[in-house]
């Protein structure tokens, strides 16, 4: 028996050394990000329990396994310092607890403490998914593999979108899910409706762009190309017109940065006289369509849905109404006909009228930075795979800005959080490469 025993610890020691590096507790946590990257494109469509107010379903229980197995690694390895030192973009991830934190106060002055709290929950949830990928998504091999799953599940969803086209089959979890016969034909795929489909589909249009622009492989540069015009495709198909606007304009914005210097210029200079004579010519036309006596009109009920939120906003004295509140105020304090629409159909302006300016300019300043320091990548980087991440990332940002009017509350969408997530890793990633090559130069030249 002892025999047999010191054979099976001479075997089996060899065998668990060569299993436990795959057991590990951080890596078995940066595998379950992976995979919650997947679920992210799953939406409510799998596996949902709803206990009241709040849902659990397969992108969430994931979420707290995974923030689960961060905090086990920490406190096992206690290497939370090491995690932290490595992360470079600190303001940003200050800002968006600053933000989480605003908003429970602001529940102090909210008339709707539940869709505060639910409103706090969606917040909360989308921060820390962003917090575990700058603390998980830490080399360029990560970003690559994060990028490449959400191409393949684009891919899933685009084909979604076309059964929902040309056979009217909804899921369950979309809105049109036993709708009338006129409405089947959107694609929604696993989203509540088509404006989210939509929407998701201008940032899977920039990568796509990004993809096909820096692979040096045919098939990839041709298949990339296909899907990208698959996703303008589905987005006509949704009647999303500031999703196809979004689409338009990051093309435009992809082009121009790809001009020589002299043209740039040149090219800036004549969009704004472009722009000047546009407005001049249909200033005329934009007036009389809000102007309409016509109440119910979809583009009047979008102009009151602004009006409203700016009054809300100058009631609060700038600080808002408190965090998930603005459908409270519309529902029951409307001073501008909405025709009983109560989500204010604009991203900037939810977080406007939600958390007041100091939230608001936060938002915007952190989006303007991460931008920023994307330029500057996509200046001196000249690896194909890396420019294109950056690439990816810069069009998604100015596409998202323009499409996520399309969308009755972006606070909900998590492929936004899960975006957002994959840019502000990167950019951190850019940070630490750039600390890195500065320390090289200066090793070398003492």
């Amino acid at each position: 028996m002892e025999g047999n025993h010191s054979v099976a610890q001479r075997v089996g020691t060899p065998a668990f050394l060569m299993v436990r590096p795959y057991v590990e507790t951080n890596r078995l946590f940066c595998g379950v990000m992976f995979l919650l990257v997947m679920t992210t494109f799953l939406n409510q469509s799998v596996l949902s329990i709803h206990f009241g107010f709040f849902s659990l379903f397969l992108y969430r229980l994931i979420l707290i396994s995974a923030a689960a197995l961060f905090l086990v690694s920490v406190v096992k390895e206690q290497n939370f310092s090491q995690y932290w030192k490595q992360i470079k973009v600190k303001e940003v991830l200050h800002f968006l607890m600053f933000w989480l934190v605003y908003g429970t106060v602001s529940l102090l002055w909210a008339k709707s403490y539940v869709d505060g709290i639910k409103y706090l929950l969606l917040l909360g949830t989308g921060i820390l998914f962003v917090f575990l990928a700058v603390v998980t998504f830490t080399k360029i091999s990560r970003l690559l593999l994060f990028y490449g799953i959400w191409l393949f599940m684009t891919m899933i969803l685009l084909c979604i979108g076309l059964v929902n086209h040309f056979t009217h089959i909804q899921l369950p979890s979309s809105t049109l899910y036993g709708g009338p016969e006129y409405k089947l034909s959107y694609p929604t795929a696993v989203f509540f409706n088509q404006n989210d489909f939509a929407t998701f589909l201008t940032i899977s249009f920039s990568f796509y762009v990004a993809a096909a622009k820096n692979s040096r492989n045919v098939w990839i540069k041709t298949s990339t190309i296909l899907l990208g015009l698959l996703c303008v495709y589905i987005i006509y198909l949704t009647e999303s017109r500031a999703s196809l606007l979004g689409v338009f304009v990051g093309l435009i914005f992809y082009l121009f940065i790809h001009l020589p210097s002299f043209l740039k210029k040149v090219t800036f200079i004549i969009g704004l006289v472009a722009m000047a004579l546009c407005s001049v010519i249909f200033f005329d036309k934009v007036s009389n369509i809000f102007a309409a006596n016509d109440g119910h009109s979809s583009n009047v009920v979008r102009l009151n849905l602004l009006k409203n939120a700016f009054h809300f906003l100058l009631d609060t004295f700038g600080f808002g109404v408190g965090a998930g509140n603005i459908p409270y105020y519309l529902k029951n304090e409307a001073i501008y006909e909405t025709n009983h629409v109560v989500e204010v159909h604009n991203w900037l302006v939810e977080i406007l009228g939600n958390f007041g300016m100091i939230i608001f300019l936060g938002y915007l300043f952190t989006y303007v930075y991460l931008f920023y320091c994307l330029y500057k990548a996509f200046r001196k980087t000249k690896d194909g795979k890396e420019k294109g991440i950056v690439e990816a990332c810069m069009i998604g940002q100015i596409a998202f800005l323009i499409s996520s009017i399309s969308p009755s509350s972006v606070s909900n969408l998590y492929f936004h959080w899960v975006f957002l997530g994959f840019v502000i890793a990167t950019v951190n990633v850019y940070k630490n490469k750039n600390r890195n090559l500065d320390e090289n130069k200066l090793r070398s030249t003492l």
